[in-house]
């Protein structure tokens, strides 16, 4: 969470990714999973003890248990449910059986819209010296 005032939670907020083959994951009330409290400058954690996530200038790591995935993890939206503003910084998605799994980090520094998805997908994307370029889609009408 960036360290900007007004950037807390305490807001349900769920997370939904996956990787390029379409194997999706969604991580419902994100809040209610194991928690650990990590220092943004060094990442060993600092403490396993229950305790608020979400609070400015935090890093919070999460610990789930899910299905797994083929391919590297290409897209990450999170889904804030309650009536308070909150301003994440980054995520990473680390897939801990296969760290080439792992995801690149997603830039939030905005504040998240409440009741909808909202974040990026990188699958269908290439990096160009000009920035991302999105492989073009074609829908094909079938009779």
């Amino acid at each position: 969470t960036t360290c900007t005032w007004g950037a807390e939670t305490s807001n349900l907020v769920s997370l939904r990714f996956g990787d390029t083959k379409s194997n999706g994951i969604v991580v419902r009330h994100l809040n209610s999973k194991h928690l650990r409290k990590v220092d943004p400058l060094d990442p060993g954690v600092l403490d396993d003890m229950p305790r608020k996530p979400f609070q400015a200038c935090m890093v919070d790591q999460f610990e789930v248990t899910a299905p797994c995935v083929e391919s590297p993890i290409c897209y990450l939206y999170l889904k804030l449910i309650g009536n308070d503003d909150w301003r994440p910084g980054f995520a990473q998605i680390q897939v801990l059986e296969g760290s080439h799994l792992s995801s690149d980090y997603f830039y939030f520094r905005r504040f998240v819209p409440r009741h909808v998805w909202h974040g990026s997908d990188v699958c269908d994307s290439e990096v160009t010296p000009f920035g991302l370029k999105k492989k073009t889609k074609v829908y094909v009408n079938t009779p």
